[in-house]
């Protein structure tokens, strides 16, 4: 390794507390420090709402039946170029208003689009992938690498319907497994192995329904990295990392992107992303190429901040119920 890249490491850890609940209280008062966000100022500035430039309807930053930006914004927000095509299948009694899915639509919309279950595209004959923790779901590291995931543990081989009410196999598990707290980087690839991935954007009880469709049984499921979230919706009986869906897919997208380019050392949003112990893992990930994650996809959080922000000019962080959630 590198001077750089162990100095890079040093400073890592010596600016973050020991503990598991010490590292979140730390990362909670700054939660996208380090990320390369554009300033979001300009949606300070607006007054009341405005009219959607395509439906009509009254909309305060974007319309969420059309995703498009009100016109005061248009020309004025942040685009963002994925490295693959992204689809979010969303349940029909989703609340459009409070989901995060429309934020990726409009400020990726060349390569972001949205469905309403069950009408969804035909997936035959496409590299693409799930994301979903089904009981078969490997890491984005395994899907890469073509190693044979790790055996879950046996309270996970269960099928979802025969698991306890309100149990969720993949937020609610006693024991991370090794495949989602170790993140094995097997080298630069030529191409990425997949054109496509999928979102179910729903609750996990609303998921589970949409998975059962045979169209996406015959999907190959993908399970992101633990992560905590910062979304401010509460849902009953999961912890914090249950994400946000446009927290996951910004995800998904680094882990994709640093198996391709690898991560610029100078890069610190990355801590709010991995598990100390994922980070830790992270030697091999750095170079400096220009293509290294830089905070490429970060802008897919804009709206997600100033949300964030706003809602905790109202609302002390530790008096919302969404970060009470368990960690674990």
């Amino acid at each position: 390794m590198s001077l750089s890249k162990q100095i890079n490491l040093q400073t890592w850890k010596m600016a973050h507390p020991k503990t598991e609940i010490s590292l979140q209280n730390y990362i909670d008062s700054k939660p996208f420090d380090g990320m390369k966000i554009d300033d979001a100022s300009i949606l300070d500035t607006l007054e009341g709402r405005h009219s959607c430039p395509n439906c009509g309807k009254s909309r305060k930053y974007y319309c969420y039946s059309c995703y498009v930006p009100i016109q005061e914004l248009q020309g004025k927000l942040p685009v963002v170029k994925l490295p693959l095509k992204i689809d979010i299948i969303k349940h029909k009694h989703e609340i459009d208003g409070k989901s995060t899915a429309a934020h990726a639509a409009i400020l990726a919309p060349a390569d972001v689009s949205i469905y309403t279950y069950p009408d969804i595209p035909n997936y035959e004959n496409e590299d693409v992938v799930l994301i979903f923790p089904s009981q078969n779901a490997i890491s984005v590291s395994q899907l890469i690498s073509g190693r044979e995931h790790d055996k879950i543990e046996e309270y996970q081989q269960a099928p979802l319907d025969e698991l306890p009410a309100g149990y969720n196999r993949s937020t609610l598990m006693k024991r991370i497994p090794k495949s989602r707290e170790e993140y094995q980087f097997s080298g630069r690839m030529s191409k990425l192995p997949v054109s496509r991935a999928v979102f179910i954007d729903s609750t996990w009880n609303q998921s589970k329904g949409i998975y059962k469709d045979e169209r996406f049984k015959r999907l190959p499921c993908v399970v992101i990295q633990n992560r905590v979230s910062q979304f401010w919706r509460h849902q009953k009986g999961s912890p914090r990392w249950y994400l946000a869906t446009i927290e996951a897919i910004h995800q998904f997208l680094i882990e994709i992107h640093l198996h391709q380019w690898g991560l610029n050392p100078a890069y610190t949003g990355i801590i709010n992303c991995f598990t100390e112990k994922c980070l830790s893992q992270f030697s091999l990930l750095y170079n400096n190429d220009v293509k290294a994650y830089n905070g490429q996809y970060d802008n897919m959080l804009y709206f997600f901040k100033h949300m964030y922000h706003l809602i905790h000019k109202y609302y002390q962080h530790d008096d919302l119920i969404a970060y009470k959630r368990q960690l674990v």
